[in-house]
C-alpha cells in the first residue's frame, strides 16, 4: 500500500488541465444520471495533513449542483468525550439516494489517531476495523457507490506545506498541535495507515493519489469518481447476497409453543410495580453517572400490550434522560436511505436510555411479508442486524429486545373491544385487521427472527402478554437485572 507507492513521473500541466476539463464536463452530465437512478454517492477523502483534501474536494465538486451534493468534515472527539458509537458520525452522513456526499476525512483517520494516542486499546482497535468493514459491505449491499481515497506526500514535502502554512498570517490557523504530531510520528502513522488499508480493502478497495501532484491528483480524482458513476449506472445498483456469520446464537422457541397463561394477582402487582419502578429510578441516575448507554426495542402482535409496558418502564425515569422513538413507515428522506440509517440517527447519548417501539426488525417482517425490499435484502438482513447489534454492544449499550406475545383469541377480544369502545377506536385500523389476516405468516416470519437474530450479546425476550400485568413485571425485572449487571460489570473494571 503506502510503503510500496511510487511516484509516477511529471505531466505536462496543459494536457492534464484538458483532462481536468473533460472530466469535469462529464461528471456534470453525470450528475442528472445519477439523480434519475437513484444512485447514492459516498466519497472519502482521507490523507496526510496538508496533502490537500480540501483544495481536492473544492475541484471535485466545483461544477456539481449544490443541491445535490454536501461536504462533512466529522471531528475528532476525544475518546473521554465521545457519547455516541464510533460509526454514528459517518452513518448519520450517509447520502439518499440519487445524491453525492464527500467526507472530509472520516472512519481511517478517527480509528488510526485514537489508536496511535492510545484512547482505544489494541482490541478496541481490532473491533473498529471490523465495524468498517462491516459498515462499507452493508452500503455496498444496499446499493451505495463508495469511493475511497487516500492523498500521500512523503514526509519531506509534508514539512514543506506546514511550515509554509504556518508563515502565513492568514493560513497559520490551519496548521494544528494533531498536524505537528503526526509530521513527528510520520512513520508511526504511515505503518498505522497501511495495516487499516490493507484490513479495509476487500469490499471497498483504497485508491492511493500521489498529493505531491496537485493538478494530476485533481484528474485521477475525478477520474475514479467519473468511471465508478459509469459502471454503477450500467450495471444497476450492487445487491448483495445473503450470508451468515458466526454469531453466538440462543436457543429460541417457537411462539406456538409459548405458555400464555401466567398471569398475576391485582394486589401483588401494584406491590411489585411500586418497588420495581422505584428500583428502574435509581438505576437510572446510576447509569447515568456512568455514562452506560441503553437500547429496549419493543416488537410485538397488534394490541399485545407494548404501549401499556413502554409506559411502565418510562414513568419512573427522568424525562430528561430517555427517549421513545415510535416507528412508523419510513418517511421518503428515510426510505432513501440504506434502512439501518433511521435507526443510528435515533442512538442514545451515553448514560441515556432509548426506547424503541419497532425497530429496525421490520425488515425481516413487515418489509418481507409486504413486498417492500427484495427477497435477497431481508435474508441479508439478519446478518446485518446482528452486525449492527454487536457494534453497539461493542460501544458499551445494554441491547435488550423484547417480543410481547398473545395469542390469536387474547388479540381478536383486544380488537373488538377497541373498535367497540369510543375512546380507544383511534387503536384500531383497517391495517391492524388486514394483518391479522396474515398471522400464520408473520408468525412464521417472527420464528425465524429470533432463531437467527437472538444473540448472548442482544438476546431476544418473549413476554407472555395475554396478562398485561404479568409482561410489565416481566419486563421491568429483566430490564432492571441488565442494568444490575451492567453497572457491576462497569464497576469491576474500573477495580482492576
Amino acid at each position: 500500500m503506502l510503503k510500496d507507492f511510487e511516484k509516477k513521473k511529471a505531466e505536462d500541466k496543459a494536457v492534464v488541465s484538458a483532462q481536468i476539463k473533460e472530466l469535469r464536463e462529464k461528471l456534470l452530465g453525470q450528475q442528472q444520471l445519477i439523480r434519475d437512478k437513484k444512485l447514492p454517492v459516498l466519497v472519502l477523502l482521507e490523507g496526510w495533513a496538508a496533502a490537500g483534501k480540501g483544495s481536492l474536494i473544492k475541484e471535485l465538486i466545483s461544477e456539481i449542483d449544490p443541491r445535490f451534493y454536501s461536504v462533512v468534515s466529522p471531528p475528532i472527539v476525544p475518546e473521554t468525550e465521545e457519547r455516541y458509537p464510533f460509526l454514528y458520525p459517518f452513518a448519520k452522513a450517509i447520502p439518499e439516494n440519487g445524491k453525492i456526499v464527500f467526507l472530509d476525512s472520516g472512519w481511517m483517520e478517527s480509528a488510526v489517531r485514537k489508536a496511535l494516542r492510545r484512547e482505544i486499546t489494541r482490541e478496541e482497535y481490532k473491533r473498529r476495523v471490523r465495524s468498517v468493514r462491516e459498515f462499507e459491505r452493508q452500503l455496498r449491499d444496499g446499493g451505495y457507490l463508495v469511493l475511497k481515497i487516500f492523498l500521500h506526500i512523503q514526509k519531506e514535502e509534508q514539512f514543506e506545506r506546514l511550515q509554509a502554512l504556518a508563515e502565513r498570517p492568514a493560513t497559520e490557523w490551519r496548521v494544528t498541535n494533531e498536524d505537528l504530531w503526526q509530521h513527528k510520528e510520520y512513520r508511526r502513522f504511515l505503518e498505522a495507515y497501511d495495516d487499516f488499508m490493507e484490513k479495509t480493502t476487500d469490499c471497498v478497495p483504497w485508491h492511493i493519489l500521489d498529493g505531491s501532484r496537485r493538478k494530476a491528483a485533481v484528474r485521477d480524482a475525478m477520474q475514479l469518481l467519473t468511471e465508478q458513476i459509469d459502471q454503477a449506472l450500467e450495471l444497476g445498483k450492487y445487491v448483495g447476497e445473503p450470508f451468515e456469520e458466526e454469531f453466538p446464537l440462543l436457543e429460541m422457541p417457537r411462539l406456538r409453543d409459548v405458555d400464555l397463561t401466567p398471569t398475576i394477582e391485582a394486589e401483588e402487582y401494584k406491590k411489585e410495580l411500586k418497588a420495581l419502578q422505584t428500583r428502574l429510578s435509581e438505576l437510572h441516575n446510576l447509569i447515568y453517572r456512568r455514562k452506560i448507554p441503553v437500547i429496549l426495542c419493543y416488537e410485538g402482535w397488534d394490541a399485545a400490550g407494548k404501549g401499556g409496558n413502554i409506559r411502565r418502564i418510562a414513568y419512573p425515569l427522568d424525562p430528561r434522560g430517555f427517549d421513545v422513538h415510535p416507528i412508523a413507515s419510513p418517511e421518503p428522506h428515510e426510505l432513501n436511505r440504506q434502512y439501518l440509517w433511521r435507526f443510528w440517527t435515533r442512538l442514545p447519548r451515553t448514560g441515556h436510555i432509548c426506547i424503541f417501539d419497532r425497530t429496525w426488525y421490520g425488515r425481516v417482517m413487515v418489509e418481507r411479508l409486504e413486498g417492500f425490499c427484495a427477497e435477497k435484502d431481508w435474508q441479508r438482513a439478519y446478518n446485518e442486524i446482528n452486525e449492527f447489534e454487536r457494534q453497539l454492544t461493542d460501544w458499551g449499550a445494554v441491547l435488550l429486545k423484547f417480543w410481547i406475545h398473545i395469542d390469536q383469541e387474547t388479540q381478536l377480544a383486544r380488537f373488538t373491544e377497541r373498535q367497540n369502545t369510543p375512546e380507544k377506536q383511534w387503536k384500531i385500523t383497517d391495517e391492524d385487521w388486514r394483518n391479522r389476516e396474515k398471522w400464520d405468516l408473520y408468525e412464521t416470519a417472527v420464528d425465524e427472527m429470533l432463531k437467527k437474530t437472538s444473540t448472548k450479546n442482544a438476546p431476544w425476550y418473549i413476554i407472555e402478554s395475554n396478562d398485561k400485568k404479568y409482561a410489565r413485571i416481566k419486563t421491568l425485572k429483566i430490564v432492571i437485572d441488565a442494568l444490575e449487571k451492567a453497572c457491576e460489570e462497569q464497576f469491576r473494571k474500573t477495580m482492576e
